[in-house]
């Protein structure tokens, strides 16, 4: 049992991302770690530090309940795509880090997924 994030239009050939809970879990942590705070001291991941004390493009993403809770429209979506792409170019030494390799290519993933929401104006579906 885990969670796919596809584009809301239908095709079920649309390209997707999907991970185990526990991976999705592991991917927010190497988000946020790339965005310079720890999950953990975050206000819902057991520390108490609000949101409003982070500045990031991808709060919508990394605060996001695991097992529902909206999906990210278009514009949200535009919102985050560049600090994920950045995140995705920055040249990770990954020394073969499989863990490491595994975020940048989900990362990958949802670039490629948020890009065709924008395309087709579609939300892109959290589930």
């Amino acid at each position: 049992m885990g969670l796919m994030l596809h584009p809301a239009d239908g095709d079920v050939t649309s390209p997707d991302v999907e991970w185990s809970y526990s991976g999705f879990d592991e991917f927010r942590r190497w988000l946020a770690q790339a965005e310079g705070f720890d999950l953990d001291e975050m206000y819902g991941f057991g520390g108490d530090r609000p949101w409003s004390s982070v500045a990031t493009a991808l709060e919508p993403l990394l605060d996001h309940p695991d097992n529902e809770g909206p999906d990210f429209t278009p514009a949200q979506c535009a919102a985050m795509l560049p600090r994920l792409e950045a995140i995705v170019d920055q040249g990770w030494h990954d020394g073969g880090n499989p863990l490491l390799l595994r975020h940048i290519a989900d990362a990958r993933r949802l670039v490629v997924v948020m890009r065709l929401c924008l395309h087709k104006d579609v939300e892109l579906f959290f589930g």
